[in-house]
Parts: structure tokens; sequence; C-alpha cells
């Protein structure tokens, strides 16, 4: 239970780096690598939340936070794709 928690402070911490990353980045796809870790960062939490409290159902719920971060990740990086390939 105490490695579980740990592991929770751990997750956090590298949330945070993860989240100046995305702040102070030069570039904006330095900050879309920020915010996607971020997101990755956030379903492990939920999930070590899960087991931490004995839910097994936040392990879906992470699961599809985790499928709505990479669909959203595809998006703008097309999206960034599209605008860059057109202001030529």
């Amino acid at each position: 239970m105490m490695v579980l928690a740990a592991t929770c402070v751990a997750v956090l911490s590298v949330m945070a780096l993860a989240l100046a990353r995305a702040l102070q980045a030069d570039t904006v796809y330095d900050r879309i690598l920020g915010i996607n870790m971020f997101g990755t960062k956030t379903a492990v939490l939920i999930a070590l939340m899960g087991f931490l409290n004995e839910r097994p159902d936040f392990l879906d719920i992470a699961i599809v936070y985790a499928l709505i971060n990479f669909i959203g990740m595809i998006a703008v990086l097309r999206f960034f794709e599209y605008t860059a390939s057109h202001d030529r």
C-alpha cells in the first residue's frame, strides 16, 4: 500500500515536470509533447488511484482517458501539419 502511495507521488512529480516543459517550450511541437506526456501520466495516475482505493473500474476510466488523449493529440498534430503546409 505504501509503495502505491509513493508511486502516486512520483507520478505527480513527473506530471509537474511535463507541465513545466509544456509551458516553457520554444516550439509548438515541444508544447504538444509536454501536454501529451501530462495526459499519459494522468491516465497512469487514474489507474494507480483505482488500485490504491480498490476500485478496478478506474482502470476502464484510465483506458478511455488514454484513448481520448491519443486521438486528441493526433487531431492537434494533423491540424498543425495542415496549417503548416498551407502557409507556404
